[in-house]
């Protein structure tokens, strides 16, 4: 499987990296891997840079967008420590080449760290301005030939018929399909990743990062988040 992170469920709803969440989200993976599962991590980077938004402040948005790899991948480097600490062997591979901290993206051997039961985490996005790290994940999902795509959100706790902020009336959907989060609009996961696991029929769970054990419980198949298939 690869596993989407929110950037900012690393900073603890802060600027910078919160230990102990971190801590958390390793003791998750490595009971998840523990119990035979190959495990990818995406990262994003949003406890530290957005370019998007750096970008409505007057910046250059390539510069801004890579900005935010960067800030992907010291996340990448604060979960492969805690990891470790887990007993969980980890490589680190970005798109942004960076020798001395991490591998380049290369596909095969990915595919090759999982079959030695190591997690991979991919960082630096997909190493390009204008890609969001939800689509990076459809994307590396596809290509080392994942099962599923877990999404875990932050503030969100599942695909909902409206913006449940706003709309009182808003339900949570257990099932839902590509074809109708895309034509609703829906901004929960980027229109560009729910197009690449709709084309190749590869089903994502998009579910809330809060709570205790959430990746342990998406993963052993609760009743938890959305299913999203084609």
């Amino acid at each position: 499987m690869v596993l989407k992170l929110s950037g900012e469920v690393f900073g603890g709803g802060a600027i910078g990296v919160d230990p102990d969440v971190v801590q958390s989200i390793s003791r998750q993976i490595a009971t998840v891997v523990r119990r035979g599962v190959q495990v990818a991590v995406v990262v994003g980077g949003g406890n530290f840079f957005r370019g998007a938004e750096l970008q409505r402040r007057g910046m250059d948005r390539p510069r801004a967008d890579y900005m935010g790899m960067l800030a992907t991948v010291m996340n990448c480097l604060a979960l492969q420590d805690f990891l470790e600490k887990e007993g969980i062997d980890t490589r680190v591979q970005t798109a942004i080449s960076m020798a001395q901290v991490a591998e380049p993206y290369i596909p095969r051997r990915a595919i090759r760290h999982l079959e030695k039961g190591r997690v991979v985490i991919f960082g630096a996005g997909a190493g390009m301005p204008y890609f969001s790290t939800d689509t990076v994940s459809a994307q590396r999902a596809l290509e080392i030939h994942a099962d599923v795509v877990l999404m875990s959100k932050n503030g969100v706790d599942g695909v909902y018929t409206a913006d449940p902020r706003t709309d009182p009336t808003a339900r949570k959907l257990d099932t839902y399909t590509f074809g109708e989060a895309l034509r609703q609009g829906l901004r929960v996961v980027d229109a560009a990743a729910f197009s690449l696991c709709n084309e190749n029929k590869l089903p994502m769970l998009v579910f809330g990062a809060e709570g205790d054990d959430t990746i342990i419980r998406a993963v052993s198949g609760e009743k938890i988040g959305t299913l999203i298939t084609a």
